[in-house]
């Protein structure tokens, strides 16, 4: 097994060194004490990324689950909906769980004025999924707040079952530090939701208005949240391997004892 330094790593994730070590100390990171020092096994990296061996440039995460895990075949729809109606309550925002692809696996939780009026009528949920599947684009595994498709802010943290990822908790409907978008901005809006820019002028306001301090937490504690799904899915991905490794031998065991008759 080969162990990567945090120096390695940092050149691979393309991000701070202080990133690694509190993704290897919360478990984002498959990593090992070796010392006081720690190490990466680059299997496991590698796995996690969905490298190949000898590429230098990690493909972005939504591409890296190319051993693809059906989160809403392992995950209950009303635990993954306890989880997105706690996040947010607690962060004070709106939150959905979806796959890698951006499909939502439950409802919207506290959404905000501006995202009901555009999603109410002619806005689809394909046309959401494709917004939210943007956000598994982005390289960072870190949680950050980015612009997203209706042009307010949203945070996003993985979902992994295993070492593959699997989806996300999306948080958002933050406005950002230029508020309300411009008369350019809103046509653009208009034109990637099908809602009408008057809809859009109308309801412009009814977004989360909280400051960077706020955004600082979220984004600190999102992962926490995410980490809790990982942990229900992973625990009811192996209790169902182990009902079907039962079926199976109790399978077995029913056509030996046929034959012996």
């Amino acid at each position: 097994m080969t162990l990567l330094t945090a120096k390695q790593v940092q050149e691979i994730f393309r991000v701070d060194r202080s990133t690694i070590y509190r993704m290897a100390e919360d478990g984002r990171l498959p990593a090992v004490k070796v010392g006081r020092q720690w190490r990466f096994p680059s299997e496991h990296l590698e796995s996690l990324l969905g490298q190949s061996n000898g590429e230098s440039t990690p493909p972005s995460p939504a591409v890296a689950t190319s051993d693809h895990v059906a989160l809403r075949a392992i995950l209950p729809g009303d635990t993954a909906q306890a989880v997105a109606d706690l996040a947010a309550d607690l962060f004070g925002v709106m939150a959905v769980v979806t796959d890698m692809q951006g499909q939502a696996l439950t409802t919207v939780a506290n959404p905000c004025g501006y995202f009901d009026a555009v999603f109410d009528g002619v806005y689809t949920a394909d046309r959401c999924s494709t917004g939210w599947r943007r956000l598994g684009e982005e390289i960072d595994l870190e949680p950050r707040f980015l612009p997203s498709h209706l042009g307010f802010l949203c945070a996003r943290s993985f979902i992994r079952v295993g070492t593959n990822l699997a989806g996300m908790v999306i948080v958002g409907g933050v406005a950002p530090g230029v508020w309300p978008p411009d008369d350019a901005e809103v046509a653009a809006i208009a034109a990637e939701t099908g809602a009408t820019e008057q809809t859009i002028r109308d309801h412009i306001d009814e977004v989360y208005w909280i400051d960077q301090a706020h955004q600082d937490w979220i984004v600190r504690n999102l992962s926490r949240v995410s980490d809790l799904i990982s942990h229900l899915a992973d625990g009811h991905g192996r209790l169902i391997q182990k009902l079907e490794t039962i079926a199976a031998l109790a399978g077995s065991a029913g056509l030996t004892e046929g034959a012996s008759k």
